[in-house]
């Protein structure tokens, strides 16, 4: 029997033989009645051991597709019966999504990562304090954390308090605990406004360019989308349609171009979104990290209206994988965003966040914080000063003074040379992104947007060397 195991993962060995035979069952390749090998044997043709097989044969026998008859070994049995049941599904009615699902354009999975990794939203995993994380999650694993009840939708109470006390001091932002809400990041905080002030056919302002995730959230609970241009100062609030129910932006750091949204900017959208009755929503996705000049006020304490809901996320700051953000909302949407939170997924995980609780109150957050922002100011100023040396003039750098990327663009050329240059630079190992990818209209600029979360200062250097090398007579 021909069955191919990869053990260069050795950590799920027994779901491949598990897979693969099923798969070999259900193709037809092995019948009702036949014996396959006996445990001891596989192990040895495969080289693992006897309980891995076993554990495999063990899952097939549940789900009934082998029967073990004693000495006499393992049979297959009920294949042409479930053969027979997926044709069957596969000639039934067929289900059908919601419209909106058809024409929705998701955007395109993220680029794999590359030898010279200039992916964007991408921290530096190395930096992150995984000996204090884990002793403070153990911790709370042995403690109340760990209940058989359900628990407030809202948060844990504890990460509620230190959350409003961290963006009081980093951030400005007036909040009580009572205000907090605490999501799977940023993007669950979203939703939850979505569903809670979004009817379908309600139009939403986005930024363009901007951030496609956020975008495609809010087409998905029906509302029509608009993309509203980005210039020097931020949204271009006069271009905003009369009947826009929320506009979502990136005042602190625009995504993707880096820019930061001017204080009469800021002030106009506040009061349009007074005389429109509209509601706004402020990502303050990566503030944190912010290298030069002094730091805005954010729409949110500059709000005299109560329009504007604050959503941060601790993606950037500490990882991804922990998916735990928060939303900051006025008093007259708390039960309904709570109520939100609760029937989407109850509430997050509670070790994790009382873990992010002691994390931030015993000051290692803010010890964290300051060792990134000098890691992450070094990689900044690199990357201005490398792409100034090697490139000079080809590109235009935008202006960038926080965040974990920026933004070149092409002053010459468009779309066919931003493919060009792409495509070379993806040829040399170096992983950028196209700025095109961020508009959902035609794009009205190229280039490229380079993170420099994920790679050191010295691949910076030799990534862009090559880069230079790579391109050479294309500039």
């Amino acid at each position: 029997m021909d069955l191919h195991v990869d053990l260069q993962d050795r950590r799920d060995v027994a779901g491949q033989i598990y897979r693969g035979l099923r798969a070999r069952i259900l193709d037809g390749h092995l019948r009702d009645g036949e014996q396959i090998p006996p445990s001891r044997e596989l192990a040895q043709r495969l080289g693992v051991s006897r309980n891995t097989v076993s554990v495999a044969y063990e899952w097939l026998t549940a789900e009934g597709l082998l029967v073990s008859r004693g000495r006499a070994g393992s049979f297959v049995q009920n294949a042409s019966r479930e053969r027979e049941a997926r044709a069957a599904t596969a000639r039934g009615v067929k289900l059908r999504p919601r419209a909106i699902w058809n024409g929705l354009q998701v955007p395109p999975p993220a680029m794999p990562s590359a030898p010279y990794d200039f992916r964007v939203g991408i921290p530096d995993a190395t930096l992150f304090p995984f000996e204090a994380w884990s002793r403070l999650l153990a911790r709370q694993l042995r403690t109340t954390a760990m209940t058989a009840a359900y628990a407030d939708p809202s948060g844990h109470p504890e990460l509620r308090e230190s959350v409003a006390r961290h963006v009081g001091i980093s951030r400005g932002v007036r909040a009580e605990a009572s205000d907090v809400l605490i999501t799977h990041g940023a993007q669950q905080a979203l939703d939850l406004v979505g569903r809670v002030l979004l009817e379908p056919g309600d139009r939403v302002a986005v930024e363009e360019p901007g951030y496609p995730p956020a975008r495609v959230l809010f087409q998905s609970h029906g509302a029509r989308v608009v993309p509203v241009p980005v210039d020097a100062e931020g949204l271009d609030v006069r271009a905003l349609p009369a009947d826009t129910r929320l506009v979502y932006v990136t005042p602190s750091h625009q995504f993707p171009l880096g820019i930061v949204m001017s204080p009469a900017r800021r002030r106009a959208l506040l009061d349009w979104a007074r005389r429109r009755d509209a509601v706004i929503i402020e990502d303050d996705y990566d503030s944190e990290f912010r290298f030069g000049g002094r730091p805005l006020e954010t729409l949110h304490g500059l709000d005299r209206s109560g329009r504007v809901l604050y959503v941060g996320s601790f993606s950037k700051v500490l990882l991804p994988a922990l998916r735990l953000g928060f939303l900051i909302a006025p008093p007259p949407l708390r039960r309904e965003l709570r109520l939100a939170k609760q029937v989407t997924d109850w509430h997050s995980q509670l070790p994790a966040q009382a873990a992010l609780a002691r994390f931030i109150d015993t000051g290692a957050l803010a010890r964290h914080l300051r060792k990134t922002r000098r890691e992450y100011a070094q990689r900044h100023t690199r990357l201005s000063e490398r792409l100034r040396h090697h490139f000079g003039d080809t590109f235009e750098q935008l202006p960038s003074v926080a965040g974990l990327h920026l933004c070149v663009t092409f002053p010459r050329g468009g779309a066919r040379r931003e493919r060009e240059l792409t495509r070379k630079a993806h040829d040399a190992g170096i992983g950028i992104e196209e700025l095109s990818r961020y508009f959902a209209g035609t794009p009205t600029r190229h280039g490229w947007v380079l993170g420099y979360g994920g790679v050191t200062v010295e691949r910076i250097d030799e990534g862009l060397r090559r880069l230079r090398a790579k391109l050479g007579g294309a500039l």
